[in-house]
């Protein structure tokens, strides 16, 4: 960042997210920009931001950074009002300003600890700009992705006129963000085409925690949604979750904070299958912190909920990780590419 550019960092008051929005708060001002600290309860993904958050972001900062205990919090204005930008609908002012208008850049770091930051930011950023680059042309252009993994995964997801993003750490341009720890591609599902089965076998988000995995979450999917899960204990706990993005939509609704007709939609892709993600930090390592958990090389991540590219929306997203992926990506012209087998990758130069 440069001088006299506006950054503002939002946290709350938990202490490892203090020391480090204090200590980027420091480096904002070595660097001569211009930091706002502002500190607001911890939010869920079912829970509303702060007004006092919201507005500061309606100023327009060059720089958003969101240092949270769980999660930033919804945006309750653009929920029943979403801003629009090129025939795209957005229920956030953040993804408005960051991928709509392009007018900011930042990161966001959910759930960090002290411990993560310094363990798994630190990473060669030329490798993994690399390995980003190559992973992600290669599911931008492909029709399909079938994933296969020992723990039972065996499905497909179609990619038809999707792009992958890459979470590189490169954040230096307007329109730019992504997380710290860095290290994931990740593109959203085309909607209605999923069709299979995901284990889940490492960690799992939800609404309220992480699970670390005692035994497999199996997720049944139909058309793009998840129609079934099983699995014991845990797998209820993910149900649950599932349930509650359903029922709030439903009571936002009512309550209107969601516009007539939008608590069906957004019910409805709390089953969606939101992002295919590949972790690609060879520092992380799962802790049952899903910042770090989704970036862990040799990993890929499934999460059932809201997309990237704003057409599914939902009051969730919760990613799942699956160990030691073979994932092969299948063109239009019916030609294969083995790109990641048995969690290595396997690309040239990779």
């Amino acid at each position: 960042m440069g001088p006299g550019e506006r950054v503002l960092i939002a946290t709350n008051p938990y202490p490892d997210g203090a020391s480090i929005s204090m200590a980027l708060y420091n480096a904002v001002q070595e660097a001569e920009a211009l930091p706002v600290l502002l500190f607001q309860p911890p939010k869920t993904q079912l829970d509303f931001a702060d007004e006092a958050v919201i507005a500061a972001l309606s100023t327009r900062p060059q720089v958003f950074i969101s240092v949270s205990e769980l999660k930033l919090g919804k945006d309750r204005q653009a929920i029943l009002q979403p801003y629009a930008w090129e025939g795209k609908r957005y229920d956030s002012l953040f993804h408005y300003l960051l991928y709509g208008e392009k007018l900011l850049r930042g990161f966001w770091s959910p759930s960090v600890s002290r411990e993560i930051f310094v363990e798994m930011v630190p990473v060669d950023y030329g490798r993994l700009k690399e390995d980003c680059a190559l992973l992600g042309d290669k599911l931008s252009r492909a029709a399909q992705a079938r994933i296969t993994a020992p723990g039972g995964t065996d499905i497909l997801i179609g990619l038809k006129d999707r792009k992958a993003s890459c979470d590189d750490g490169d954040f230096s341009l307007p329109g730019r963000g992504g997380n710290l720890p860095a290290g994931e591609v990740f593109i959203s599902p085309q909607l209605g085409s999923s069709q299979g089965r995901i284990a889940f076998d490492g960690s799992l988000d939800t609404d309220r925690k992480v699970l670390v995995l005692a035994s497999p979450i199996l997720a049944q999917v139909r058309d793009g949604l998840v129609s079934g899960i099983t699995g014991g204990p845990q797998a209820e706990i993910l149900s649950a979750s599932l349930e509650r993005a359903a029922h709030k939509a439903a009571l936002f609704e009512r309550e209107g904070k969601l516009p007539a007709g939008q608590g069906a939609v957004y019910a409805r892709n709390a089953r969606n299958l939101g992002e295919l993600g590949i972790g690609l930090n060879r520092r992380a390592r799962i802790v049952g912190n899903m910042l770090a958990d989704e970036k862990v090389y040799g990993t890929c991540h499934i999460a059932i909920g809201s997309n990237y590219d704003e057409d599914a929306p939902s009051l969730i997203h919760l990613d799942g990780l699956v160990r030691k992926p073979t994932i092969t990506a299948v063109f239009a012209d019916g030609r294969e590419e083995i790109i990641m087998s048995e969690g290595e990758l396997a690309l040239p130069q990779a």
